[in-house]
């Protein structure tokens, strides 16, 4: 119901008054995981609603704030006076996106399992299953870099992200977020991925290195 709601914001490029509506599409699709929890369905909810759901709906979380910070890192005036915003809305997206990729564990390549396709079996290994999850590595890196080029100014405060079990992110506990360390590392990732397992995919990894020179260069 909401991807309708979803596409036209960003066919639109988030008008001007589409805060509220992001933060009423952000909840809706929380709901499921709140509903769980307030009731104690279960104790563990992600037994409940399983990996897969939860995965989409950090998915789908995480994407449409990148989506909008992407559309607000182009607007100059509001950047002057709202960094302090943006830079919420990115830690927020970055810790849908990194829950997303945590969600399922990566599978541990051994003797006793057999793989026909090694590369598939080292895509496993890392904790991605599916080219969302790549997507998800480049949205988050690239939020990284947006929160350390246009949110510097910001105090440092108490933004966390806590990202569960050790998935295909390699973030493991809850810790204040720090742009550069959190980019860097799953950006190297993503590179190595694309230009290892996925070299016959085409992936571009272009932007990955640009913004990995920056993070390099930019608190030395």
């Amino acid at each position: 119901m909401t991807y309708f709601e979803e596409n036209k914001l960003v066919d639109e490029d988030f008008p001007e008054d589409s805060s509220q509506k992001v933060k009423e599409l952000i909840n809706f699709l929380s709901e499921p995981e709140i509903l769980v929890k307030e009731n104690n369905m279960h104790p563990k909810h992600c037994d409940l609603l399983g990996d897969e759901l939860l995965e989409c709906l950090s998915w789908r979380r995480g994407a449409l704030l990148y989506m909008y910070c992407h559309s607000l890192t182009k607007r100059r005036e509001w950047l002057m006076r709202k960094s302090s915003l943006l830079k919420e809305y990115l830690v927020d997206g970055i810790s849908y996106l990194l829950q997303m990729l945590n969600y399922r564990c990566p599978i541990q390549v051994n003797e006793g399992v057999s793989f026909q396709d090694l590369d598939t079996a080292k895509l496993l290994s890392e904790g991605i299953f599916s080219d969302i999850h790549l997507l998800a590595m480049m949205y988050s890196g690239e939020m990284c870099y947006w929160g350390l080029k246009h949110c510097t100014d910001q105090q440092p405060g108490n933004h966390e992200v806590d990202t569960g079990v050790s998935g295909a992110s390699y973030t493991t506990h809850k810790e204040p977020l720090d742009f550069r360390e959190v980019g860097e590392k799953i950006l190297k990732k993503y590179v190595s991925v694309c230009e290892g397992p996925l070299k016959e995919q085409e992936w571009n990894t272009t932007n990955a290195k640009q913004i990995l020179n920056f993070f390099q260069h930019c608190c030395n």
